[in-house]
């Protein structure tokens, strides 16, 4: 699952992470990225000690053996985590998705941690990236979810990714029991507050975003990323 960052991607994580034939991993390509740039995120340097930033060893695990014998490895992937040096090859041999979010809505959670955010900060370049790449590739569009669509809807856009993704849907992914996971990262601790409180997925809210004007240029261009992997998104 690529997503962008300030997105239900932890959520979705707690959510396959119920399935019992399902062993979750979060964002393993973390350590890396944080090695390979000057991006100074909160405990960077505990991440980069417990975790491999040998990009290579950890695409070897990913595509290896599924760990503890499950049937599903459900891997949760940040899209602005897979930089341009690295070979991403590999990628055409899972089965892939994308989870989207508005984009003002992710600006403004954004900047209140990455102040100075470009547009490939958001993932939102690379994700279209991907799904042209394994369109080309394959000649199959990967599906897409919206986060709105999956808060409005957790049963039917579930049940809907589960369809295109080829593995039954249970209702276990509806609901988990609140707290920290081993497999979360160790940058838990300064991300996952709401996401460790919760049980389930919470109804989408009306918001009223508003943004910097100096924003007002990366949000037009987010827009048209975005735009485009909307109306490929899945729909009930």
């Amino acid at each position: 699952m690529w997503s962008g960052p300030r997105n239900i991607s932890t959520a979705l994580l707690r959510s396959w992470g119920s399935r019992p034939d399902t062993y979750v991993c979060d964002e393993p390509l973390y350590a890396h990225y944080l090695s390979a740039t000057d991006v100074d995120h909160p405990g960077r340097d505990e991440v980069l000690e417990r975790h491999d930033s040998d990009w290579r060893a950890v695409v070897r695990w990913l595509t290896g053996p599924i760990p503890q014998g499950r049937a599903i490895f459900y891997q949760k992937h940040m899209a602005h985590h897979l930089l341009p040096d690295m070979d991403s090859a590999w990628v055409g041999s899972l089965r892939n998705a994308l989870l989207i979010r508005d984009p003002g809505e992710m600006l403004a959670s954004l900047i209140r941690v990455t102040p100075h955010a470009s547009i490939r900060d958001t993932g939102l370049p690379q994700q279209w990236d991907l799904f042209q790449e394994l369109l080309d590739a394959s000649g199959e569009a990967p599906p897409i979810v919206d986060a709105r669509d999956v808060l409005a809807d957790p049963a039917g856009m579930l049940a809907k990714l589960c369809e295109r993704l080829g593995v039954p849907f249970t209702d276990a992914m509806l609901s988990w029991a609140p707290g920290p996971r081993p497999t979360d990262g160790v940058w838990a601790k300064h991300w996952y507050g709401a996401v460790e409180r919760s049980t389930g997925f919470a109804p989408p809210r009306p918001k009223s975003v508003s943004l910097p004007p100096g924003m007002n240029e990366l949000h037009a261009r987010c827009l048209e990323y975005y735009g485009r992997l909307h109306a490929a998104r899945i729909r009930i």
